[in-house]
């Protein structure tokens, strides 16, 4: 096989019909630029996991992942539990073409298709840090792993009803916004004990993020390369803290926040936290209590602009 060649999955956009259309004009592209690649398509749920995973064991050393946040948490598990000889040295580009692309709008990445492939042309990497989560099915013992954020509680629910209106609302962004009204007025606390730093955290929480990078606002100081994980611990807050709260958090300042209690670590057990729901980069996680969240330095290479 030759090393430059791509390996290109295409993850459709959930819930539209000009999947052939999309994917036709980024080909062409490719083809007018000669780029060397082989092409597969995902087809629904799990599939993008099982396809980075044969492309990783199969010697391809750059993988592009066409999609959004979720096909890139799909891809990065697919990759890591690879039997691949050294997953640090694969890279990973990004097309975006998701309804959520967070992480790629973390490091700038163009949403134009056109200046996603120049840039991954140019071929610019940079090793980035992969957070894991550890835990016990049931039946066996289990990891995880991450990009973005780990959300438990109401971030988590915000994640699983936005999913459920997505399709009504057609629109990611007034999807999340009516979720989080919703659940704000709401305000659900849940029971919770944590263990960061050495330091034993228990209480009645509204929400946790563990980020490896700026987790949807809820950690701007994490970044994804300094083998850190930033953690903030929201506790219940009066309605009016939830106004300037939602105004903090939009412009980047939700660590000054009253109720918000920031932590750096690099490893957080969450012992226990009663009927929330967990999600890893948007991707709902089966909840089993309890987790062991933790980060591997500099584990696998992105490609990212000048």
């Amino acid at each position: 096989m030759e090393p430059d060649k791509w390996g290109v999955i295409y993850n459709p956009k959930a819930g539209t019909r000009r999947v052939q259309k999309r994917w036709n004009k980024i080909k062409e592209y490719m083809d007018s630029k000669g780029v060397s690649y082989d092409y597969m398509q995902s087809e629904g749920f799990g599939s993008v996991e099982r396809l980075a995973g044969i492309l990783a064991n199969n010697g391809y050393r750059t993988i592009v992942i066409v999609g959004g946040d979720g096909a890139l948490n799909d891809a990065i598990n697919g990759i890591m539990a690879s039997q691949a000889e050294d997953k640090r040295e694969i890279a990973i580009g990004i097309i975006p073409n998701g309804i959520g692309n967070d992480f790629a709008k973390y490091w700038e990445i163009n949403t134009e298709y056109k200046e996603a492939v120049d840039c991954l042309i140019n071929n610019r990497r940079r090793k980035i840090d992969v957070g894991l989560c550890n835990y016990y099915d049931g039946k066996t013992h289990r990891t995880r792993y991450f990009l973005n954020a780990i959300n438990i509680g109401l971030g988590a629910r915000i994640v699983k009803i936005t999913d459920q209106t997505k399709r009504f609302w057609g629109v990611k962004f007034l999807s999340y916004f009516m979720a989080l009204i919703s659940l704000f007025f709401e305000r659900k606390l849940y029971r919770v004990h944590l263990k960061i730093n050495g330091e034993h955290i228990r209480g009645r929480i509204m929400t946790i993020c563990v980020g490896n990078s700026w987790g949807y606002g809820q950690v701007p100081s994490a970044v994804p390369y300094n083998g850190w994980l930033d953690v903030s611990v929201i506790y219940r807050p009066e309605l009016l803290q939830l106004v300037s709260g939602l105004w903090m958090l939009i412009q980047g300042r939700i660590l000054n926040h009253k109720v918000v209690k920031p932590y750096r670590t690099q490893n957080v057990k969450v012992l226990r936290a009663q009927n929330a729901s967990v999600d890893l980069d948007g991707r709902i996680l089966e909840r089993h209590f309890p987790l062991n969240i933790g980060i591997k330095h500099e584990a696998i290479t992105l490609i990212i602009p000048n």
